[in-house]
């Protein structure tokens, strides 16, 4: 399963955002550290389910279906809050930078209306600037990676030189323990020259950079935008950064409560709710839910929260969900079970990676694979899309 971490700094609303996304009970209070160990649970990203265009009765096995809505479980990691110098050991130090080490991408949450200082102290709304956050914690991880190298780098390199090595296997040796992929290694390599025994401390930093926009790849939350100073920084971070998405985790931590307690309809993800008839809400709940209607849905589109997991899995870590089955003509697993798993896999990936992402004896013994929809045999070779059903034939 898939997993991503949420990170960022202390009250910055990032174990609202953990609860939110995940509907957990992770602690949520207005001091430095509330997270003292890695909180982790499910979330879902969604996907258009293939079983109204089938005209089908769909029942997922690990995953659900709401109105043909697929919802896909990825996992989430809760890191506790970092502040400037963590690798140096400030605050919680390394402990919580260790926790990263399993996540494939990083979720930094960043309190947009400027009320969290740089420790991560509440401070006056708009007295912090929020851009300053941003790049604290990608210096943050890349000073860890570096730490773990600097301290055998020159052996390294020297075993490299005088014995012909693969410079990038070393390297990815080396940084097993931190989830650094080989392939990560060997493109961040390319902006460098190979005369590697005579890198400085600045070229070794400008190598991890680029090698950790690769393999830990950063969204960036801007949460409390319905705080009134957030608007303007929201579009000073969307003008300097890529993948911006402003969010409101308590609006959606409002809303998912109040749709548990029954007072109203509501979809993660989209722009409105609807009160359902004969709820009995006080004024302070009505008032709250006409607040977040106004200064939230109507204003940015949605609280962000289901955008955010969705950018994380799609546009950042470029997966696609595909329904394996073993029937094609019923779209059934072999207990009957219709579209029973949305699996996520890499964009590019054919129908034997497929098969060794269901199960690695699928993989070694896969022989075809037929498109469900049209009952065809399909190459071995051919790239799969979003919301492919495959039968996958092994004789394994």
């Amino acid at each position: 399963m898939l997993q991503i971490a949420v990170t960022g700094k202390p009250n910055v609303g990032k174990s609202s955002f953990f609860a939110s996304a995940t509907l957990s009970e992770a602690e949520i209070a207005n001091y430095p550290f509330t997270t003292i160990d890695a909180n982790k649970a499910i979330a879902y990203i969604t996907a258009d389910c293939p079983c109204k265009e089938l005209g089908v009765e769909c029942n997922p096995r690990t995953s659900k279906c709401e109105d043909g809505v697929r919802y896909i479980p990825v996992e989430l990691i809760d890191v506790a809050g970092l502040v400037p110098g963590a690798y140096e050991g400030k605050g919680l130090g390394n402990q919580f930078l260790d926790d990263l080490r399993q996540a494939r991408a990083l979720i930094h949450v960043i309190d947009a209306s400027g009320s969290t200082d740089e420790e991560g102290n509440p401070c006056d709304v708009g007295s912090h600037d929020p851009l300053d956050d941003v790049d604290f914690l990608r210096n943050e991880v890349t000073m860890w990676v570096y730490s773990i190298l600097e301290r055998n780098w020159s052996r390294l390199i020297r075993k490299v030189m005088s014995e012909h090595l693969n410079f990038a296997k070393v390297i990815a040796d080396q940084l097993s323990g931190t989830g650094v992929m080989l392939e990560d290694v060997i493109e961040a390599e390319r902006i460098m020259d190979d005369d590697y025994d005579k890198w400085e401390k600045e070229d070794i930093l400008r190598f991890l950079d680029r090698l950790l926009q690769l393999s830990k790849p950063i969204i960036i939350v801007a949460n409390k935008i319905d705080s009134p100073q957030a608007e303007k920084n929201i579009r000073r971070l969307q003008d300097k950064y890529d993948l911006v998405v402003p969010a409101s985790a308590q609006s959606e931590l409002a809303l998912v409560n109040a749709r548990k307690a029954g007072l109203i309809n509501y979809t993660s993800g989209e722009d409105h709710f609807t009160i359902i008839e004969g709820a009995k809400l006080s004024d302070k709940q009505l008032h709250a839910l006409e607040y977040i209607d106004e200064n939230v849905l109507k204003k940015y589109g949605s609280t962000g929260i289901q955008k955010t997991l969705n950018i994380a899995v799609y546009d950042i870590l470029k997966q696609i969900v595909v329904y394996p089955v073993e029937d094609e003509h019923k779209y059934t697993d072999n207990k009957g079970n219709v579209l029973p798993d949305g699996l996520l896999i890499p964009q590019g990936s054919n129908p034997r990676d497929m098969a060794y992402c269901i199960h690695t004896d699928i993989g070694e013994g896969f022989t075809h694979a037929i498109d469900a929809r049209t009952h065809m045999k399909i190459s071995s070779e051919q790239e799969l899309k979003q919301s492919d059903i495959i039968s996958i034939i092994s004789n394994k």
